[in-house]
């Protein structure tokens, strides 16, 4: 597998919880012989405890800030296949790093989610009430995840290698 430094990343996956960004980043970073990366791990990685204890300990304000550098971070120094956390979008420094970039929304509706996730997992922005949660993040969040993507591709009822694979052809980008 190869990675050099100095980016930019060859897909750049964006989407809910749920979607299938960690899977289906896997599955592409092996078809493309490239790394995968994730921003959700690079922020637990340098804060030293997992994001639930961040949002709790330190603060969402304080989570962003992190995800900021490591979305940043990760654009500038990966050429593999990148995933963001489902909340990064929201940043507009964020979302003006990802216009150039090869940026694929996964789509995902509420009930696949529930079923990948149990939307019970430690996941801070859905502790309370998750589904009505969801639908809300959602809301707020679609558009954006819109106007960054490049290309959308729905994840409900696929295997992460059709949705690869739909990714691949959304990108015209062939498996290495």
């Amino acid at each position: 597998m190869t990675a050099v430094a100095g980016g930019p990343p060859v897909v750049v996956l964006v989407g809910p919880p749920g979607a299938g960004k960690t899977t289906v980043g896997r599955v592409l970073a092996e078809r493309l012989r490239r790394t995968y990366r994730d921003t959700d791990a690079d922020i637990e990685s340098a804060a030293g405890k997992p994001i639930p204890e961040i949002f709790f300990d330190d603060g969402e304000p304080h989570f962003r800030e992190l995800e900021r550098a490591a979305v940043r971070a990760a654009v500038a120094g990966h050429d593999g296949v990148l995933s963001l956390g489902g909340g990064a979008i929201m940043d507009e420094s964020t979302r003006a790093l990802l216009t150039a970039l090869p940026v694929v929304f996964l789509d995902v509706g509420l009930h696949a989610a529930v079923h990948r996730v149990g939307l019970d997992a430690p996941r801070p922005l859905l502790a309370v009430n998750p589904r009505q949660r969801w639908r809300e993040l959602m809301d707020l969040r679609r558009p954006l995840y819109t106007e960054v993507a490049r290309a959308v591709v729905a994840t409900d009822d696929r295997t992460p290698e059709d949705v690869a694979t739909a990714v691949l052809d959304a990108l015209q980008l062939k498996d290495a």
